[in-house]
């Protein structure tokens, strides 16, 4: 990392000023967030002013490096191990630039995850951003990559009495699971894509669980995460369809679908109900901390006694004269 005369900390009241300019030209990198929370826009500075100060897991920090101040900002659920980049501001614009600034906070943020318990660091990054290098740079790997499709406001999709949803239990946990690992590859396991603060729709096929969709809905739109077993492939439209139709804001407020490279076949069903490809993206993972298994160390004495008796300790040999 270039430069030495950084300094990070955690954002304070007196900072506010320099935030609100800086947000001017920030990006979200955390989907959920943006499209139900922040208008569906990646490049808007809405969401820092609602998490800005410590609130449910939400940390934000500033770096200075010479002229450069980047604030960046992250959460991190109750007892989970994943954090999640939300917010950077500004965004560098050139490749040419110097990105110490955005290099420092990077690692920053991965710093303190890592002192409240996470062992890794995720961001859903535009590849065509100049950021996207800068995550390179500073050691976070692609582990999946992704589109968000988007149906309009006020389009909505009639409900297919075809596919019939139900609304998940703690009961479903178990089989939803079992769906989870059969079609999510083990690398993009690692991330934390099951029931959280939201709720979701399971679809059964043979008194099975063959379709999990996870539901997040705010004040700015529907965000669908969608986890399809291939088997329900030509009933995929109409199990889409429904989700939609359940949600209490998908009439009114824009619709978005995540669709990872893994389930790509569903981009058909989703140009048959509507839907537009609104962005591609990589899933970026930055590993903070690693299992390490605790040594246990045997007293030098005990290990001596355990040798059989015709070999004895070594001695230097020297007699005092």
């Amino acid at each position: 990392m270039r430069g030495d005369t950084a300094e990070t900390r955690a954002i304070k009241l007196v900072d506010l000023p320099l935030v609100k300019r800086l947000s001017e030209n920030g990006v979200v990198l955390d989907c959920e967030l943006c499209f139900t929370q922040n208008a569906g826009s990646t490049r808007q500075g809405g969401s820092i002013f609602m998490l800005l100060l410590p609130y449910r897991g939400v940390h934000t920090l500033i770096t200075r490096a010479g002229k450069q101040q980047v604030v960046g900002q992250f959460r991190l659920k109750p007892d989970g191990n994943c954090a999640h980049i939300a917010y950077i501001a500004p965004v560098p614009e050139d490749e040419s630039d110097d990105d110490t600034a955005w290099l420092h906070i990077l690692d920053a943020m991965a710093v303190e995850a890592g002192k409240r318990g996470a062992h890794l660091l995720a961001a859903e990054v535009d590849e065509h951003l100049p950021l996207f290098k800068t995550m390179r740079t500073a050691s976070y790997s692609i582990y999946a990559r992704q589109e968000i499709w988007q149906l309009p406001a006020g389009v909505g999709i009639e409900g297919d009495d075809s596919a019939e949803l139900t609304e998940a239990t703690d009961a479903d946990l178990p089989g939803i699971q079992v769906l989870y690992s059969n079609i999510v590859p083990r690398l993009v396991q690692q991330i934390p894509d099951l029931p959280g603060d939201g709720h979701g729709l399971v679809y059964r096929k043979d008194e099975r669980i063959a379709g999990y969709i996870a539901v997040a809905e705010g004040k700015s739109g529907v965000y669908l995460m969608p986890h399809l077993h291939p088997e329900v492939f030509s009933e995929a439209p109409a199990i889409i369809a429904a989700a939609v139709a359940r949600t209490n804001r998908g009439a009114k407020l824009p619709v978005y679908v995540r669709v990872r490279r893994y389930q790509d076949w569903l981009d058909d069903a989703l140009l048959e109900l509507g839907f537009d490809c609104r962005a591609r993206q990589a899933v970026m993972v930055k590993h903070i901390a690693a299992g390490v298994r605790t040594t246990s160390f045997v007293p030098l004495h005990r290990k001596l006694e355990a040798v059989p008796s015709p070999v004895k300790p070594p001695t230097s040999g020297i007699t005092d004269t």
